[in-house]
């Protein structure tokens, strides 16, 4: 193994090994002020993706360790591209777990998906509302009279904060000390536009927030606290984030669409093939135990040739059965291949 690699894959955490990693490249270096405060632990999210690790062999071979780590290296987002079920998600997890980078901050991907999902939301309606409310319920206040400079009730300077929520794109874009992990899901999903307008936040690490910008000169109002993905509120200055430590962002996509060149210069590209052998067995050990794998041959080589066939089946048919039969195999010992072969059916058939 070599020693510059920081993610090895191995399934166990080393909390210390994201801390050796060297300074950023000029190019890719933010100034944004640190935050304080502890990451959000790993939740559940990622302990059904991952199970349990321990014992089982690396999950990723040689060639994808080296990319994944260049990506940590020049803070660069990973894009991974392959199959449904070929553990692109998964890898996130992995990631964050490993070198306690906290909780996954998950933006899943759909057609109607814009650029400020991902970074922000603002209330704007439900602002209005409380403020209407608050005029009525205000004793000694005539209707629509505006509350004093620096007044802290309801519409106090900050409240607006009340009614901004970052998204995920925008809470790993905060400036943490340590990177976060940021899973772009399905990005192939997106409608058109959504590629190129990733563009400049990735390239230049922050992002501003108009209603607050618009107004960050005014007294009191240059620090807003606002809600994250996280569920924790954090100071914004000035109307914009910038982050410290890019974050790891890793981009999914099942090949249904290309994507913009200029997208592509900025990441690096690591193709996921379904997991085989090894890969195979890690996935296998990591939900069902040590030496699970060979207590399964005969499902892990079923699925195997079968899908030599040129047909697709996720790997989530392989653990349903394994589960499934286990189960099974208690009261009805003799239907252990026949409810195997109920769950590993073919989806479709893969392109050649």
């Amino acid at each position: 193994m070599d020693d510059w690699l920081i993610y090895r894959g191995v399934g166990a955490p080393d909390h210390r090994r994201i801390r050796s990693l060297p300074p950023p490249p000029p190019w890719r270096a933010f100034t944004g002020e640190p935050l304080p405060g502890p990451v959000p632990p790993i939740d559940a999210a990622s302990l059904r993706r991952l199970g349990t690790r321990v014992g089982a062999p690396p999950a990723q071979d040689s060639r994808a360790l080296e990319l994944i780590n260049a990506a940590l290296y020049l803070r660069r987002p990973l894009l991974v591209t392959g199959e449904p079920g070929s553990g692109k998600s998964t890898l996130a997890h992995s990631i964050a777990y490993e070198l306690g980078l906290g909780r996954v901050l998950q933006w899943p991907v759909v057609s109607r998906t814009e650029l400020r999902d991902g970074l922000y939301t603002y209330d704007a309606i439900g602002r209005l509302q409380d403020a209407q409310l608050a005029e009525r319920e205000e004793p000694g206040e005539e209707p629509g009279e505006e509350p004093e400079e620096g007044a802290t009730g309801r519409r106090g300077p900050d409240d607006i904060g009340r009614y901004i929520r970052l998204g995920p794109l925008g809470t790993a874009l905060l400036p943490t000390e340590l990177p976060r992990v940021l899973l772009i899901d399905e990005l192939d999903k997106s409608d058109i536009d959504l590629p190129n307008d990733l563009l400049n936040v990735v390239e230049e690490g922050e992002f501003a927030l108009p209603e607050l910008e618009r107004t960050a000169d005014r007294p009191g109002r240059y620090e807003v606290r606002v809600l994250t993905d996280d569920g924790r509120r954090v100071p914004v200055r000035g109307g914009r984030v910038r982050c410290h430590a890019f974050p790891f962002v890793l981009m999914t996509s099942n090949g249904e669409r290309d994507f913009p060149a200029p997208l592509l210069r900025r990441c690096i590209h690591l193709h996921l093939d379904p997991p085989r052998d090894e890969r195979l067995a890690a996935m296998v050990q990591a939900h069902f135990g040590t030496g699970a794998d060979e207590h399964n041959l005969d499902l892990i080589g079923r699925f195997t040739s079968e899908d030599g066939d040129g047909e697709l089946r996720p790997t989530d048919q392989l653990l349903n059965a394994i589960y499934l039969t286990q189960h099974t195999a208690r009261t009805e010992p003799g239907r252990r291949e026949e409810i195997a072969g109920l769950l590993m059916r073919p989806l479709d058939t893969r392109r050649r």
